[in-house]
């Protein structure tokens, strides 16, 4: 169960019972004049730190010299924002097992039921709203988050050959109960969406709308089956050709949605229909459902909306949703296409790797899936065109432009040259290539060949390493040390303590201690304690009582724990939370409360955040990913945020940033990434007046991979068609980075790449990716 204690500050302390176990502790100590005394180097401690077996690492900042610095943040004065009123709701959890063909489930737009508050109600008999015919209900079409879907047949119709249209003899009612989540203030949102997006390509018509006793209904035209249907009516295969012009046609809907400023935010299978069998438009494609959609681009000023992630808030289907949806973030074109990608390679493949989980952490174990998962891996057996669709795509940064026209051309070599003969009608991507540029008709391999090579964000291979965050000072005196053993621990706070420095920032790896000193923390006290508890609480209420509060702390995998707390501090009342999961809804609760998060840390899976009134904060955000966030950073450091706090896991990696109240003289930020702890970087940067503020170790993005493809060129898919590899070699996402790290080795340049693959085991494959990845990887961030 997630532990979570508060207290606010007390004048006198009262007495608690000491704990059964013997903790480390470190009693007071009044603090002492900071100084910056000469660096003692003896004899002996050289002696000492190459007995030890893990070498500790002790860095000292002694002298300060004026330095130049490489850039300057300007943190602009957070302007006034206003939240979106986004239609965004949290995913349902208790969802029924499903089988291996079956539906990818409803969106998760609403809360667990909502769909059904209006059940009670009985449907009319008949229906006429806004003018429209009367409609007798006949059938149930279906059934979404966001109402149900009947046929409507027109009573006395004047014209029984009419199948679309105003007049049509049969037409879809969609139904939604005035008191459903989406009814709150009025007639329903999708409405609202429908009205700007009339006439669009791709939009379906809706006819009539309006209130008919407890039901707001549409009379919307009657289409036909779904890409799903087809797909599972069709022994849950589709041809490649089809598949290749639901591609073309899909992404020119989604353009022409996107002109209009909107985006979808739950494409998949099941809600692109196709038109009336029988009729001119049984081969054209619809996308419907739009009670999702949100807009992209603010409608007064033309500019794309404001960046934010609230990890508490999912939108779309589990199955199909975008990372970035996952995660929280506001919606923008990119999410569109990446769900659109997954709906390709569903249709094509019949699966998708994160298909099959189960429970309350479906959604946390399928991101984490989506973003272990590289294009070559999802592509697998794929033609490379769908390869690169999901590649460009799941590489858009959050207000980036897609090249829609780019991705239509890429799928040309696989439909059939005639148009009027294809299984889908792609009409709608004609028009838009043309409208690019008459010229050019289409884009070529050449010219996509020619252009400058995108840093690719998502690769399948994340990589643990220390996490670095420095803020630029007036010169002051600071200290490391790291793989520190629990017995050492005492022995360097306390020289520390004499040379008058406390503890800023803690971390762990491998069950082995980093510690930040410095002279610059303002702290008159402090106290520690290694416990085998994360975290040990009555130990903590103990020091709340005599008014000390946590200034850092850290776990190990082991589950062991090392907390500091200190006197001095500005804070006025703390609370702290341990939790299996990042509790965010915990946070955003404690933010309405006036508590701002000033320590977090991981112990294996779980997490321990700390939150503090008086904080000398004014707002405050996170970032959390399964990758090292640096879009989300350097957005926010655009929008005057700094890093406050850092923590990882093994799985996902958290940043908290924050606009101080008071603003300092020099807003500098940098991070650093390094595969082992950055002793060498941290010297150079004590040069440029920047000192460590945090420091973490746990999960990034591995990028050498991607530089070693950037510069060789390399294509994946050539390597794959030269040689035939065990099955496992190909669903792991190591392969794409052994045939690399072999193809670049010296010592296999001059051989032949593919009986060397063949004679390896998975096992030493694995190591070799690993040793050769971390003798390679060092990632900067600046």
């Amino acid at each position: 169960m997630p532990e979570l204690r508060s207290r606010t500050r007390r004048n006198r302390a009262s007495g608690i019972p000491n704990p059964n176990h013997n903790p480390i502790t470190r009693q007071p100590l009044e603090k002492l004049t900071a100084r910056t005394p000469q660096r003692r180097r003896t004899v002996q401690n050289r002696k000492n730190s190459k007995v030890e077996r893990n070498a500790i690492g002790v860095g000292e900042r002694n002298t300060v010299k004026d330095g130049l610095v490489l850039e300057t943040r300007s943190f602009r004065e957070r302007e006034g924002h206003e939240h979106q009123e986004l239609k965004l709701f949290r995913e349902g959890v208790g969802e029924r097992a499903m089988d291996e063909y079956d539906s990818g489930g409803r969106s998760a737009d609403k809360g667990p039921g909502a769909e059904d508050e209006g059940s009670t109600a009985p449907l009319p008999e008949k229906v006429q709203v806004g003018g429209s015919p009367f409609y007798k209900i006949e059938k149930k079409l279906g059934k979404g988050g966001f109402g149900q879907v009947y046929v409507g047949r027109r009573v006395s119709p004047t014209n029984a050959n009419e199948r679309t249209g105003a007049n049509a003899i049969e037409v879809a009612l969609k139904f939604e109960h005035r008191s459903s989540k989406g009814c709150n203030y009025g007639p329903p949102y999708e409405w609202q969406v429908y009205n700007a997006l009339g006439g669009s390509h791709g939009v379906p018509r809706v006819h009539y709308k309006g209130r008919q006793g407890d039901y707001y209904i549409m009379v919307m035209d009657m289409l036909g089956p779904s890409l799903w249907d087809v797909w599972n009516n069709n022994s849950h295969t589709m041809s490649i050709e089809m598949v290749a012009c639901i591609a073309i046609e899909a992404i020119s809907i989604l353009e022409k949605m996107h002109s209009r400023g909107y985006v979808h935010g739950d494409v998949k299978p099941e809600n692109f229909l196709l038109g009336p069998p029988g009729t001119p438009e049984e081969k054209k494609l619809f996308l419907v459902d739009l009670g999702l959609a949100t807009r992209w681009r603010d409608s007064s000023t033309g500019q794309h909306v404001e960046y934010d992630q609230r990890p508490d808030v999912f939108r779309g289907t589990v199955r199909y949703a975008s990372v970035h949806a996952h995660l929280g973030r506001t919606g923008s074109r990119r999410d569109d296409l990446e769900s659109l990608a997954y709906t390709l390679i569903f249709l094509l493949r019949g699966r998708l790797p994160w298909q099959g989980y189960q429970g309350e952490n479906k959604g946390f174990l399928v991101c984490k899936k989506k973003m272990a998962t590289s294009p070559e891996t999802l592509c697998c057996f794929c033609p490379q065109p769908f390869r690169q669709f999901v590649e460009y795509v799941v590489n858009l940064k959050f207000d980036e432009e897609p090249n829609y026209a780019k991705y239509i051309s890429l799928f040309d070599g696989i439909v059939g040259p005639n148009p009027d003969i294809r299984p889908i009608n792609t009409e709608g991507a004609q028009k838009l290539i043309c409208q690019v540029g008459q010229k050019r008709g289409r884009l070529t391999m050449e010219e996509e060949d020619d252009e400058q090579p995108k840093k690719k964000i998502r690769m399948g291979m994340p990589a643990t390493q220390w996490i670095s965050v420095y803020n630029a000072r007036r010169p002051m005196k600071q200290r490391y040390h790291y793989n520190v053993a629990d017995v050492r621990l005492s022995q360097h706070i306390d020289k520390g303590n004499e040379d008058g420095l406390f503890i800023s920032s803690v971390a762990s790896c491998s069950n082995l201690w980093a510690l930040i000193m410095d002279a610059g923390t303002g702290f008159t006290a402090q106290v520690f304690e290694l416990s085998p508890y994360f975290l040990h609480k009555e130990w903590i209420m103990e020091q709340w009582e005599k008014n000390y509060y946590i200034s850092a702390i850290a776990g190990a995998n082991n589950g062991s724990s090392l907390v500091v707390m200190s006197k001095g501090t500005q804070y006025l009342q703390q609370s702290y939370k341990v939790s299996d999961s990042f509790p965010f809804k915990w946070i955003n609760k404690k933010w309405r409360e006036g508590f701002y998060v000033t320590a977090m840390a991981t112990a294996g899976s779980r997490w321990a955040i700390v939150m503090s009134r008086g904080a000398g904060f004014s707002d405050q955000v996170v970032e959390l990913d399964f990758l090292y966030p640096s879009e989300g950073i350097h957005r926010r450091w655009d929008s005057g945020y700094r890093i406050t706090s850092t923590a990882a896991t093994w799985d996902q990696a958290a940043f908290v940033l924050s606009v101080p109240r008071r603003k300092p003289a020099d807003e500098t930020q940098e991070t650093l990434r390094t595969s082992a702890f950055p002793s060498t970087h941290v010297k150079e940067k004590w040069a440029k007046n920047l000192y460590i503020a945090s420091i973490c170790y746990g999960r990034t993005l591995s990028m050498f991979i991607d530089m070693f493809i950037a510069r060789l060129g390399l294509q994946h898919s050539y390597f794959f068609s030269k040689c035939t590899l065990p099955e496992w070699f190909y669903d792991s996402a190591l392969a794409s980075g052994c045939i690399t790290m072999l193809k670049i080795s010296p010592i296999v340049q001059d051989l032949d790449i593919f009986p060397v693959l063949r004679s390896l085991t998975k096992s030493s494959m694995i190591f070799m990716f690993i040793w050769i990845g971390y003798r390679q990887f060092e990632c900067f961030d600046q």
